[in-house]
């Protein structure tokens, strides 16, 4: 099944690939040939799903974009404090190659301008037999994923015309910013500006800086917290340079833009995205990366402001109905069909927060279901909030669930989240219980699965399960021993502590049985239908009625009553003995099945 979230990506990509503003950057002569209409947009959650819409393959120039990863390498190889020392934090309103350093001190506003970045650059030290540069690369590499390399040409091209870089070099060096010869350090700069990158490699960078530091998907720390928090929030005051606020504003996710036309910003804890497209605006940012940005930060919830919280999978268990049946006894061939169709039913557990994280994990699963899952219960009970964003999404993947002949049903308490698809004009099933959730589900099995005798509205006693032990002529001996009773919807049959009062064959409608639990409210334990029986736990002269049994609408019985089944054990005593090992091997049936069912029922 297709994504909503590509395909809302696509619809943005296919929209904004109309932008014609801006133009290439050309000040560096190997990137002056650029193609201005290459395009992608990458996505990757904090787990390490990529959605990739257009050229997302297409490789780059990392360029300024390297400026955060080496500042971070030079916080985790010297702490804080030393790193201060030469490089403040403070934004300079100033554009990226500015010469923006603290008068008597040279010291560079931050590292995300060219001073601060070589400044950056100058702190790392070759270690292990590794250069600096080595070290800057593997840097990189780790926060991609996959190894990195330098293209030569874009280095040469570098420079040979990257003046005012090398100006800015030695004018640190005048100030003991720098404190050996800035050649090799300027050269080093270059060459980690030269660095080739894809879209989908700067949204696993993202990631992994959402990811509190550690690759998404090898799990590896790559940063440690402490230093992820400095590099994202000297990326939020800096990292757009002179665009700064407007950014944060707009946007509100902490980015860096790179002169070849790459865009990357990170949402803590929840997602990280790329853009790539070469016109820049006056600011030396992608035009179209800030309006994709823009978009999906107002379309999906993105700014900061809006999902503060952790963006950790809301999904917390998948599994199908044969793993979690609900309480109704089943005939044997309704239990089998169940048994061999169950897995058509797939249960989706969620908690924490669905916002755009939390809705995309649910999402994201919902398209990976196997093809053969026909009806899917997302149990919501456990999440806190359900944003604007993650009921958008739930209602393009219902619609892709209807076309692909699926159905979504929820388990929630309020039934806010069923409300609000309807009012997007969706019906959708809702209920409060999983029990009731999972009862629907097999019902729709039976129906769909079943012959219509699986589900049978009425059903004699003598044609029940509990009986079909007997010789067919005996069963209805039994039979025309019952007396017949009815009950109306919420009517008490039986209350705990009666005594034995005989054994009840359900003819027709649902008998719902419970207990009292230990704060006092009641306890479901299991509905019984048609061809089921109740009441012969309490067989026995000192045995009372364990549960209290209640018609769940207008049901019919048929009773076999206590005095019935003393007249049997003196008339008959041969067919008593066989009708009480028949309700004991039912019972035992029972008794089994509650045992899978008790950790469902406890949890309802």
């Amino acid at each position: 099944m297709d994504s909503p979230i590509e395909n809302y990506l696509r619809r943005i990509h296919a929209e904004l690939a109309g932008l014609k503003d801006g133009k290439p950057y050309s000040a560096i002569p190997a990137m002056a040939n650029v193609n201005p209409d290459c395009f992608g947009i990458a996505l990757a959650t904090a787990d390490g799903y990529v959605y990739e819409v257009g050229d997302t393959r297409e490789e780059f120039s990392i360029q300024s974009i390297s400026k955060p990863f080496t500042y971070a390498l030079a916080l985790a190889d010297l702490g804080m404090e030393a790193v201060d020392a030469k490089v403040d934090v403070e934004p300079s309103g100033d554009s990226f190659n500015e010469i923006s350093l603290a008068e008597g001190t040279g010291r560079p506003a931050n590292a995300m301008i060219n001073a601060g970045a070589l400044t950056a650059t100058s702190l790392v030290k070759g270690s292990g037999g590794r250069s600096r540069f080595k070290r800057i690369l593997d840097t990189y590499s780790a926060f991609a994923g996959r190894d990195l390399d330098v293209n030569q040409r874009i280095y040469t091209s570098e420079a040979r015309s990257g003046h005012r870089n090398t100006a800015l070099g030695y004018l640190l060096r005048s100030f003991g910013i720098i404190e050996t010869d800035p050649a090799p350090i300027i050269k080093d700069y270059f060459r980690q500006c030269s660095v080739m990158v894809n879209a989908r490699d700067l949204a696993l960078m993202a990631a992994t800086l959402a990811n509190s530091g550690r690759h998404p998907l090898s799990g590896d720390e790559v940063l440690d917290l402490a230093s992820v928090e400095r590099v994202l929030s000297v990326m939020t005051t800096c990292g757009m340079y002179d665009d700064a606020g407007s950014w944060i504003s707009s946007v509100g996710m902490p980015a860096k833009s790179g002169v070849a036309g790459g865009i990357l910003a990170v949402l803590p804890g929840q997602v990280g995205l790329a853009v790539y497209s070469p016109p820049l605006d006056a600011h030396g940012n992608s035009v179209r990366g800030v309006a994709v940005s823009q978009r999906l930060s107002h379309d999906l919830g993105l700014h900061f402001v809006r999902a503060a919280r952790t963006g950790r999978s809301a999904i917390r268990a998948i599994y199908d109905i044969t793993a979690a049946p609900s309480g109704i006894r089943r005939t044997d061939e309704a239990a089998e069909i169940l048994a061999e169709h169950g897995h058509r039913v797939q249960v989706i557990e969620l908690n924490g927060d669905l916002l755009f994280a939390g809705a995309e994990s649910m999402v994201r699963a919902l398209t990976e279901l196997p093809d053969d899952v026909e009806l899917v219960v997302a149990d919501l009970r456990s999440v806190d909030e359900v944003s604007d964003v993650a009921i958008r999404l739930i209602a393009e993947a219902e619609d892709m669930l209807r076309r692909s002949g699926r159905e979504l049903a929820f388990v929630e308490l309020e039934g806010t989240v069923a409300a609000s698809l309807q009012e997007l004009g969706r019906e959708t099933a809702s209920f409060t219980t999983r029990s009731a959730a999972i009862e629907w589900c097999e019902n729709r099995m039976l129906e769909g699965h079943g012959t219509e005798l699986v589900l049978p509205d009425t059903i004699e006693p003598a044609d029940s399960p509990a009986l079909s032990p007997l010789d067919p002529d005996d069963a209805q001996l039994l039979q025309d021993m019952m007396e017949d009773r009815t009950y109306d919807d919420g009517d008490v049959v039986r209350r705990v502590g009666q005594r034995f009062g005989g054994v009840f064959f359900i003819v027709s409608g649902q008998i719902m049985t419970s207990i009292p639990g230990p704060d006092g409210s009641r306890v479901k334990l299991a509905t019984l239908g048609p061809g089921m029986t109740f009441g012969e736990m309490a067989m026995g002269e000192d045995r009372r009625q364990e549960t209290t049994v209640k018609a769940s609408g207008p049901v019919q019985v048929k009773v076999l009553t206590a005095d019935a089944i003393d007249e049997l054990a003196e008339q008959d005593p041969v067919l008593s003995m066989n009708l009480w090992k028949a309700l004991t091997q039912d019972a035992y049936a029972r008794v089994e099945q509650y045992l899978r069912e008790a950790a469902v029922r406890i949890h309802d």
